[in-house]
């Protein structure tokens, strides 16, 4: 594989505070103060935990883990140290005996089915949490996740804002580093936790620091397959990556709605106007 990755450094310290003022804009505009943040003890998690708590002070970021009984010990410990190191509320909900009653009714249930139910409970749990604790439920998703559908749709991907969704996996890191994030927590191998031994990459069947370059250069770049080939990329793996991209666009939209009206939700109703005083 060729070597673009020099073309994904950015300004860390820029990207901290934009990331740190969005955070603090979408709760101010919610008229709330307060947030809920599923802390896996991954790097993504870990790095936005990290901006919640410089955006709205450690008090108001509620972390919440969220383990099955396959998941790994040291899951749990390093968001324990993340917790302690930025002094976060935290509360540990199993899902263990929410999960074991469906999965028994339905003995022949793949990894797939199985980790896209944990995931929605644990988002389940993360919005009872919300309404309890009084904030918004922030999202961990990078942008190589979202771009290649690698989402569970009202699971992971069912959060009210996403502070790191404009990172790739590469990028996350270099703030990640530079905002302090523990070191043990950067270095180890990607996972959702699932099922035991899960990981990211070997799910998906490539690694991040490839598939952030081709990404790179078909969305950013807006290269064309055939340019990404030029620079040295294989046609399969080019392919099967912009195939990804295309068939999970449903997953980084709102449900498409059928237009009847001049103003449609989603169509043309895209956004607010200042309109004070009406």
């Amino acid at each position: 594989m060729p070597d673009i990755s020099h073309r994904l450094k950015i300004n860390t310290a820029l990207a901290q505070k934009m990331m740190v003022g969005f955070i603090a804009d979408q709760i101010a505009k919610a008229g709330l103060k307060r947030a809920v943040i599923g802390l896996s003890g991954g790097i993504d998690s870990a790095l936005s935990a990290y901006l919640a708590a410089e955006a709205l002070g450690a008090k108001n970021v509620l972390a919440v883990r969220m383990p099955y009984r396959t998941s790994s010990e040291n899951s749990l410990t390093d968001a324990e140290a993340i917790i302690n190191d930025l002094g976060l509320p935290s509360l540990t909900v199993p899902i263990t005996d929410m999960a074991d009653p469906l999965f028994a009714q339905f003995p022949d249930m793949s990894n797939i089915r199985r980790g896209n139910i944990m995931a929605r409970l644990r988002m389940t749990v993360l919005y009872d949490q919300s309404a309890d604790f009084g904030g918004l439920v922030m999202g961990t998703s990078n942008k190589t996740e979202l771009l290649l559908g690698y989402s569970t749709i009202y699971g992971d991907s069912g959060v009210a804002l996403q502070p790191i969704a404009d990172l790739y996996k590469a990028q996350v890191r270099q703030v990640s580093a530079a905002i302090g994030v523990p070191q043990s927590v950067i270095q180890k191998p990607p996972s959702a936790d699932l099922w035991e031994g899960q990981t990211d990459e070997g799910e998906l069947g490539f690694t991040y620091d490839n598939v952030d370059q081709v990404l790179f250069l078909l969305v950013d770049e807006r290269y064309t397959v055939n340019e990404v080939l030029d620079e040295g990329f294989s046609r399969a793996f080019v392919e099967d990556v912009w195939r990804r991209v295309k068939a999970n666009h449903y997953k980084r939209t709102m449900p498409n709605i059928a237009k009847l009206s001049q103003r449609s939700v989603g169509h043309d109703f895209l956004y607010l106007r200042d309109w004070t005083g009406r």
